[in-house]
């Protein structure tokens, strides 16, 4: 079963949704909201003591579309957005300018269903503006044997010589997701730089097959850890950091140095999580949602020798990709989590103490969020998913 927040293939987002559409007429119809948000009250990511802000506290400014976008990075250093699709196309947007074009040399991918290409990552020590050879990752679905399929890590060379051409070259495979597997669901694959440059981190999924998130043996349903010198090149074999994931959508380091991650969870049960090295976080053995089938899964709360998330959402908010903000353009907001959200067509912020996340408010754009980037000058750009998914510019009125 499909899941990742993809609509038309899953049967658990559409539960998700209908219950949160059940809840919000029931509430509509009492006084409840009311009181709740009178008392300041809250419930594991569905905090109806949190502003629900109109998407109008923004100026908005539509860019670009793009096809089936994913993820974004800007290059290091530059103004420029590179955008990867998941056919398998990569496309370049430089926001000054609007200026836009496409990249050649991208891999092979296997796409369907959750699969394609995915992320996208360049070494931030890389920052020079007219830099025309940098160092780019990707990751993508890769075909295998018999029906088998599997996350690929690749490193390669960004040439952009002339302005207006960009190609990869060198491109390969520096990590694969093993064991490959049946089913197009659930790879995760994004990727994220350590902030002291020494560390590659992948999410790899479960692939929809949930226990091997329990077998240290397995890639499935980890945080891999891939050591990598200055210029991005493996100096060691990957490394197992964290077990017990689902689907992870998210991956980024807050201006702590600390990592986290945002995944998805079954019936309910969406959570974001702090991830430290041989932490177990409990898929499938714990979640705060339950199975499409409505079969009960133990809580977190009954497992405290595993990891707990810093909030859960069920409703499910079927998140995409998420960031720490600067406070650039909104200072109030420096240090906070902004979400992408696909269940929830908008943005979600959360807030931070510790180990524990609080929900402030909630962005309804009127469309699936994939993606979030936020641009040099604290601006945030949005992806949204789906073809035809626009590339928005979210900045202060």
């Amino acid at each position: 079963m499909v899941t990742e927040g993809e609509a038309t293939l899953s049967l658990g987002l559409e539960w998700g949704m209908m219950t949160a559409m059940f809840a919000k007429i029931v509430l509509s119809l009492s006084p409840l909201p009311l009181l709740l948000a009178s008392c300041g009250a809250t419930t594991a990511g569905d905090s109806p003591g949190a502003a629900s802000e109109a998407a109008e506290a923004f100026a908005r400014e539509e860019l670009a579309t793009f096809n089936e976008p994913w993820a974004a990075a800007v290059a290091p250093g530059t103004q420029t957005l590179f955008v990867t699709e998941k056919s398998g196309a990569i496309r370049y947007f430089e926001v000054a300018s609007k200026r836009q074009g496409s990249v050649t040399g991208a891999p092979t991918v296997d796409y369907g269903g959750q699969g394609g290409l995915g992320d996208i990552a360049f070494l931030p020590s890389e920052s020079a503006a007219n830099l025309a050879r940098r160092t780019i990752f990707l990751t993508w679905a890769e075909a295998g044997g018999s029906d088998t399929r599997g996350a690929a890590l690749g490193r390669g060379t960004l040439v952009c010589n002339p302005a207006d051409a960009c190609r990869i070259e060198g491109l390969s495979v520096i990590w694969r997701q093993q064991p490959k597997v049946t089913g197009r669901g659930h790879y995760s694959h994004r990727i994220v730089l350590s902030p002291d440059g020494k560390f590659l981190f992948v999410a790899s999924g479960d692939r929809q097959k949930m226990t091997p998130a329990q077998d240290p043996a397995s890639d499935l349903g980890k945080v891999i850890r891939l050591p990598i010198d200055a210029q991005g090149n493996p100096t060691g074999p990957a490394e197992r950091y964290s077990l017990g994931h689902r689907n992870i959508l998210g991956l980024t380091f807050d201006a702590s140095g600390r990592l986290w991650d945002l995944e998805h969870g079954p019936a309910g049960g969406d959570e974001l999580n702090l991830v430290e090295q041989g932490q177990n976080y409990g898929w499938p053995l714990v979640s705060d949602g339950d199975h499409y089938d409505g079969r009960a899964i133990p809580r977190n709360s009954t497992r405290p020798d595993l990891a707990a998330p810093a909030i859960s959402w069920n409703p499910v908010i079927a998140p995409g990709d998420f960031l720490f903000y600067s406070g650039k353009m909104w200072p109030a907001w420096k240090g906070q989590a902004l979400i992408a959200g696909m269940g929830y067509e908008g943005l979600v912020r959360v807030s931070l103490s510790g180990t524990k996340g609080t929900e402030q408010a909630r962005y309804p754009m009127g469309k699936r969020i994939r993606e979030i980037v936020e641009a040099p000058d604290g601006s945030l750009l949005l992806l949204e998913d789906k073809a035809g998914g626009r590339l928005v510019r979210l900045s202060k009125k």
